[in-house]
């Protein structure tokens, strides 16, 4: 963020942390074993719900990811969805730094079946009859593909087909696919930098290199101007052997930026301690192409900056508010961290407003993973089987580390013993859940 209060070097971290962030995730999900990692240009599924073995920052217990990195460098890609008889799905679009470009799925196109060319902004080839064009703002990109699903064997059977069905093929194979029987997990080679680079500049390579691979807005070029002096901008590495007073200033910068990160996490006054940020995910300001909406833009580049950093540390790959609407929070009823060992209840009058569903999924803190448990229970939502409701309509959740009693068992949320924080996700928010219309309730703390 433009910000006097930062160093050139803090900032410049703060600008390339989502981009280096990002990739190393690319090619995590490209090169190593994983629920849903893929070579580049083939969709890896996920066939069970995400649990604890997960070390991912804020993954989701609601959907069955299906994730592809793909690279159009050499030509354009054909992605086929399949027709998903109105269950709820959605494929974000995510560029190499963060930012949403695009969504299909049921709220943005609906589900019928249908096919989209994948293809470089401006490309001027033909598209195929019946095919649609999704032109993209960076030559890598992520497809971040979410299929809602029951904890059941046969809801699980069912969403696996559809993934099936869910594929990437050469403009120049269609409408046949690739055999990728054969093709291994490997060393991705999409995102080179210097690997002479060790150790705390590795950081600062990868964001040179990568940077010049995929180079920001013409907007931004003043912007990034002031980063010079540190080597960022520079042709060749200028950190293979780097002068210690400029190593001393990038780790300085480093440890500044995370403590202003740290310190300014907290989004927005809190309302019964939740914080309401449907607006996280708004910094793209440049491209907003299928199924985006207009308005959902923020208007500082600096203050983008700085969200971006936000949600790249707190949830990378979230949505934009209007297809999944996110909340958080850290504190009880009385305004004292959530930790496990209290016991509390979430008391939900009124169900949270949606069009699709609801649930809220339990983090450890500060690393904001889901949380192991002995009953394997890392969401409760609308979905969830043999929920108890009261007489009255209303809802009560359980959260405690402890196991409850057995009357309160089905509608208990495990938390870790020490500190935690939940999510509430709303997947195709009605209108009140995104003006503050409809309130969340505290999270009390039970004696």
């Amino acid at each position: 963020m433009s910000d006097n209060r930062l160093s050139p070097a803090a900032e410049a971290y703060l600008y390339g942390f989502p981009l280096v962030f990002n990739i190393s995730e690319m090619i995590n999900a490209s090169s190593k074993p994983g629920m849903y990692s893929a070579p580049v240009n083939t969709f890896g599924h996920a066939r069970e719900l995400l649990g604890a073995e997960t070390r991912f920052v804020s993954a989701n217990n609601d959907t069955l990811y299906s994730v592809a990195i793909v690279d159009i460098g050499d030509e354009p890609q054909v992605l086929h969805l399949p027709d998903a008889d109105d269950r709820y799905y959605v494929m974000q679009f995510v560029d190499a730094w963060t930012n949403n470009f695009a969504y299909l799925g049921r709220r943005a196109t609906g589900t019928k079946e249908g096919c989209y060319l994948l293809a470089g902004r401006g490309w001027s080839g033909d598209v195929p009859d019946g095919m649609m064009l999704l032109e993209v703002p960076t030559r890598v990109f992520g497809i971040i593909g979410r299929y809602a699903v029951e904890q059941s064997e046969e809801d699980l059977a069912v969403v696996g087909s559809l993934q099936d069905d869910t594929w990437l093929t050469p403009l120049s194979l269609y409408p046949g696919r690739p055999d990728n029987s054969g093709r291994q997990l490997g060393d991705l080679d999409t995102f080179p930098c210097d690997k002479r680079v060790k150790g705390e500049l590795e950081f600062w390579e990868q964001f040179r290199s990568w940077m010049r691979l995929f180079p920001p807005p013409e907007a931004e070029s003043e912007y990034i101007g002031k980063f010079e002096p540190l080597g960022l901008l520079a042709g060749e590495s200028p950190y293979v052997d780097a002068d210690a007073e400029l190593a001393k200033t990038l780790a300085g910068g480093k440890d500044e930026c995370l403590a202003f990160i740290k310190e300014n996490l907290s989004l927005g006054e809190p309302v019964n301690g939740w914080k309401l940020a449907p607006h996280l995910f708004d910094y793209n300001m440049d491209y907003l192409g299928i199924g985006t909406l207009p308005g959902w833009v923020i208007k500082d580049r600096g203050e983008a900056y700085f969200m971006r950093a936000i949600a790249a540390r707190v949830g990378l790959w979230g949505n934009h508010g209007y297809e999944a609407n996110y909340l958080q929070t850290f504190v009880d009823d009385r305004g004292e961290e959530l930790n496990g060992s209290r016991s509390y209840v979430l008391h939900f009058d009124q169900q949270p407003p949606v069009e699709a569903f609801w649930s809220i999924t339990m983090y450890d803190a500060p690393d904001f993973y889901l949380v192991a448990n002995p009953i394997e229970r890392y969401s409760v939502g609308d979905r969830t089987p043999r929920l108890t409701y009261n007489e009255d309509g209303s809802l009560d959740i359980h959260i405690q580390h402890e196991e409850p009693a057995a009357d309160k068992r089905n509608n208990w949320l495990p938390a870790p013993a020490g500190a935690f924080r939940p999510i509430l996700r709303q997947y195709q928010p009605k209108a009140e859940a995104l003006d503050g219309t409809w309130v969340v309730p505290p999270i009390k703390r039970v004696e």
